[in-house]
């Protein structure tokens, strides 16, 4: 049974991810520019090797965190459309949830292009 407790719950996983997600491609972009400048700078190879690993994990934490926008996505949708067919009242917590869902499905669009 979803509650407005759970659908703030969801709508702050939302906010929490697609912050987690700004976070990481900026530490994406941030590593390759000190990678970048450390092979211009001719760095030690074992350095570079390590600063090339780094710049990996963090590649790798942007699909991870897309897909668990996606999936916690679909459950604020879920428990919006749930909440809004059993419940008459409506609060500002049902306008922030769309808000966000609105926010995250243009984000979405616009990095699938």
């Amino acid at each position: 049974m979803a509650t407005v407790k759970n659908l703030k719950i969801k709508t702050a996983t939302c906010k929490r991810i697609i912050k987690e997600l700004h976070s990481y491609e900026k530490e994406v972009e941030r590593e390759a520019a000190k990678t970048a400048d450390m092979k211009e700078k001719g760095a030690d190879p074992y350095d570079l090797k390590q600063q090339e690993n780094v710049l990996a994990e963090s590649r790798m934490m942007v699909p991870d965190c897309h897909k668990r926008l996606e999936a916690a996505l679909a459950d604020l949708k879920g428990t919006l459309d749930e909440l809004e067919k059993s419940t008459q009242v409506k609060g500002p917590e049902f306008e922030d949830a769309r808000s966000i869902i609105t926010e995250i499905e243009s984000f979405l669009k616009t990095t699938e292009e």
